[in-house]
């Protein structure tokens, strides 16, 4: 840095006039940078204040407000009469700068990251695709096109005319009252669910509530029986709770309960989806419910039950919950309006056994924040005045309007190359790929064709039996599916052909 009588020059000290960042932040941003990049050496003279402003054609009122905040930082140090210098603190005491890398090239060595972080597979962690515009085959996402958005944008608006008082304060941790009661009120009527509403805590979306879940129950290295192939988001809550995974396979009834009893019989908890297996899509029968209660029972062991889709069933009665026969207090039931209303609202609650909900309790007034009130309560008149009802009724129309369209696109598409079975649950099934074609080679091809599909595989943490494709129908409508699977029932015969 060039020295002269009245500091130091800064010829790289420019103003840009037309941004939106005012002058005298730009300023201060710059010397900063030059003092802590070490351009700006400790103990060096700075320019005088009505120096600063005549070279940069600013106000003298900016200039001091600039060396006062940089003052204030404790990176320069100033009185009356003797001027403005770099501080002698940063001669020892600043930090190493990070070397920048060749033009084009980044830096190689990774940041360290917490053991869980580091010994984890990428395979594990990355979340399925979730574009901004929903479009067919992607799983998990509900039918946006079909929300009553002017009914609940009436009852948004109903809610904020209310006194301020009521509106701006921090809700419990714990989650609204009014939006328990709803939930145990529809949980009794709809899911054969028997619950009080100070067992309903309310999280910020299901992922929320496996992460407080494997957090409170867990320590690292205790064992965890996951299904496999199984649910993504909370296999990456278990594993980052330090939980030992021990994945254990599908059969026709759902999870095989004997197998885990060979392999860890001393597991500390469970999950399972026993609605709608995630992804394979099979309902867990009512004898290997009570198999997976009696194991938990005998190692006091803990299950979570994730009934994502269980309101969406389309023949028949729906089988009943596993939380709905348990009757040792073993299941803690998680459930989301982010499947049943929209993604965005990141609402979820949780079921507590009677166990556990004191437990809850603590946890939830010690780290919670809660969920913001206005969603809260909005989703809580939303139930109370049968509009939640009503909505699952014409969606579990809607979506076995959509299947029913997959399914005859990929009879008229995809005859001898994938078989696409019928689901009475949920919002996605499997396509079942013909023998010699390759679920990741045919879902890498498909992207190429703007097709979002996932192979089975992509859901299992050790190698299944299983190959095909899982198939979301739920987010897009009848004739999207069909132009959909008539582009990748071309893929799929490409690949044939190619073979």
């Amino acid at each position: 840095m060039v020295k002269y009588a009245g500091g130091a020059l800064l010829p790289t000290l420019s103003v840009d006039r037309a941004s939106r960042t005012p002058i005298s932040a730009q300023l201060c941003a710059a010397l900063r940078d030059m003092i802590l990049s070490g351009r700006l050496k400790p103990g060096e003279r700075l320019p005088s204040s009505r120096t600063l402003a005549k070279e940069h054609a600013v106000s003298r009122t900016t200039a001091i407000s600039v060396y006062e905040q940089l003052a204030a930082e404790g990176l320069i140090r100033s009185s009356i009469g003797a001027g403005a210098y770099v501080t002698d603190t940063l001669r020892d005491g600043r930090p190493a700068a990070v070397p920048s890398p060749p033009s084009g090239e980044e830096i190689r060595s990774p940041p360290r990251l917490a053991q869980l972080s580091t010994e984890a597979s990428e395979h594990f962690f990355p979340r399925l695709a979730h574009p901004e515009n929903p479009r067919p085959f992607i799983t998990g996402i509900p039918a946006f096109d079909e929300f009553p958005m002017a009914l609940w944008a009436s009852m948004v608006a109903r809610y904020w005319r209310q006194p301020r008082n009521l509106l701006l304060g921090y809700p419990p941790p714990e989650g609204l009252m009014e939006l328990r009661r709803a939930v145990a009120m529809h949980l009794r009527a709809n899911r054969g669910i028997v619950c009080e509403p100070e067992q309903i805590f309310i999280f910020n979306g299901a992922q929320d509530a496996f992460n407080r879940i494997g957090n409170t129950l867990l320590d690292p290295g205790d064992t965890v029986w996951i299904e496999n192939p199984g649910a993504i988001g909370a296999r990456n809550s278990l594993i980052s709770s330090g939980a030992r995974l021990v994945p254990l396979s599908i059969d026709s009834d759902g999870i095989n309960v004997a197998e885990g009893l060979e392999i860890a019989p001393d597991f500390r908890l469970a999950f399972v989806t026993p609605a709608h297996q995630h992804p394979l899509g099979v309902t867990m029968s009512l004898q290997r419910r009570f198999e997976l209660l009696r194991a938990a029972e005998r190692a006091g062991a803990w299950i979570i039950e994730d009934d994502y889709v269980g309101e969406f069933h389309y023949a028949g009665h729906p089988p009943p919950t596993l939380k709905s026969v348990d009757t040792s207090g073993r299941v803690i039931y998680v459930g989301s309006f982010s499947k049943t209303l929209f993604a965005a609202l990141r609402l979820g609650y949780v079921v507590a056994p009677p166990g556990l909900v004191d437990v809850f309790y603590r946890i939830a007034g010690a780290t919670l924040q809660g969920s913001p009130a206005s969603l809260q309560s909005v989703v809580a008149s939303f139930i109370e005045h049968g509009h939640f009802a009503s909505h699952i009724r014409r969606m579990r129309r809607v979506y076995a309007d959509r299947q029913q369209a997959l399914l005859a696109a990929a009879e008229r598409h995809m005859q001898g190359l994938m078989e696409v079975a019928p689901t009475d649950t949920g919002f996605h099934t499997i396509g079942r790929l013909a023998e010699g074609l390759d679920e990741s080679a045919v879902a890498k091809k498909a992207a190429e064709r703007n097709i979002l599909v996932s192979p089975i595989s992509r859901f299992a943490i050790t190698p299944v039996v299983q190959r095909g494709l899982v198939l979301g129908f739920s987010s897009a409508p009848p004739r999207m599916i069909a132009s959909a699977a008539e582009t990748l029932g071309g893929v799929l015969t490409e690949m044939r052909q190619s073979r």
